[in-house]
């Protein structure tokens, strides 16, 4: 039986973004209320765990202490210029009271994580506050503000582990790639949409690492209109070869739900059952994952979404007694009635001829560039 931890504190609801920003708090909220209403948050092999805020010295080992400052300050309602150069009081990443309370306990919650897998006191974790994967050394980006899973990362390296970085959320996890991109004990892995289109930019098949960490770093960009079995076939022809290659010692999961259909900020047509595809694989590793949060802004489906991922993670049958359902104007997903699951959504001849030519020629790409560095 897994001994799988739920990290979670009712403290983290007490920082709310600006109403109008698309980042919504109160989803992990709802996760643990479906988890507990479903009778998956406690049971024999299951805990939930309250996180303790990350400590300055820990965060310093990826933030600068100047944006440290920054941030500390801002939150507190003063900002100048210098703060506005390092992403803070934008559109994006906007000041609030409590901000820094918020981003420390929310990377303190994915950290408390990292730990119970190094003491063997977990073999799964999931943090739904976390998965800030934009946030650099000295900038604020892309509604976040301390990565945590940078930080995670970090930390389990430190302690001589061989870390798995993959990221399905479906923005390229930039700060994240950027963090490792010379270093060759943290392989990061990106799926996410085409970043000519999207948000942050980067994320391209040519971006591999330099130096040690030359094929260290994988990308795997996927058209608009991306659909499960295409997604599958991407992740199966690139991801799993490279995992098994690596060889990792624990697993690091950024989990953002954004990648689904009918998602505010997204364009792919992904269903919650990509998820379980790809914790399955994973599970099969039999290596300890440490899963996180992300983005996610269709609030009722990244709810379902990431519920299932904890059941999943926990071995337990995503076929539930739960009334939990969604539906998207945008991108039409519903639940299966007593279950977790989405519905399958159809897939048109036209979307196909679109999306799998494209997907091809990015694992052609990747398997040129990158799998001859690890002899596959």
């Amino acid at each position: 039986m897994r001994k799988a931890a739920f990290i979670y504190s009712r403290q983290l609801e007490k920082y709310p973004y600006p109403p109008d920003h698309p980042f919504n708090v109160s989803r992990a909220k709802r996760v643990r209320e479906l988890a507990h209403s479903t009778g998956l948050l406690v049971a024999q092999g299951r805990t939930e765990v309250p996180p303790s805020p990350a400590d300055r010295l820990v965060l310093k080992k990826f933030h600068t202490a100047r944006y440290l400052h920054a941030l500390m300050t801002a939150s507190k309602g003063r900002w100048d210029a210098e703060a506005l150069t390092m992403g803070l009081g934008t559109t994006d990443c906007p000041v609030f009271i409590g901000l820094y309370d918020y981003a420390v306990l929310a990377c303190g919650a994915t950290l408390t994580g990292a730990e119970l897998i190094l003491s063997g006191s977990a073999d799964v974790v999931f943090n739904p506050s976390g998965g800030f994967h934009h946030a650099g050394p000295q900038r604020a980006s892309g509604f976040c503000y301390i990565n945590d899973v940078a930080l995670a990362c970090t930390l389990l390296a430190e302690h001589k582990k061989r870390v798995l970085y993959l990221d399905v959320d479906v923005h390229h996890g930039d700060g994240v790639a950027y963090a490792f991109y010379e270093r060759p004990e943290v392989m990061t892995i990106s799926l996410h949409e085409n970043p000519a289109v999207l948000f942050p930019g980067t994320g391209f098949e040519d971006e591999i690492g330099s130096g040690r960490g030359k094929g260290y770093c994988v990308n795997v960009p996927l058209p608009v209109g991306t659909y499960d079995e295409a997604y599958m076939r991407a992740f199966e022809a690139v991801a799993l070869p490279l995992i098994e290659a690596f060889k990792p010692d624990v697993i690091v999961l950024q989990l953002g739900a954004d990648a689904l259909a009918g998602d505010l900020l997204g364009h792919l047509r992904l269903t919650n059952n990509v998820y379980v595809d790809v914790i399955n694989h994973l599970l099969r590793f039999d290596k300890p994952i440490l899963a996180t949060g992300g983005g996610g802004y269709n609030v009722d489906n990244t709810v379902r979404a990431w519920t299932l991922a904890w059941a999943v993670l926990c071995n337990i049958s995503p076929g539930l007694a739960t009334n939990a359902r969604a539906t998207s104007a945008r991108g039409d997903i519903t639940g299966r009635p007593g279950t977790l699951r989405d519905q399958k959504t159809p897939v048109t001849n036209q979307q196909r001829k679109s999306v799998l030519p494209a997907i091809e020629t990015t694992i052609e790409t990747i398997k040129a560039r990158v799998f001859p560095i690890h002899g596959l």
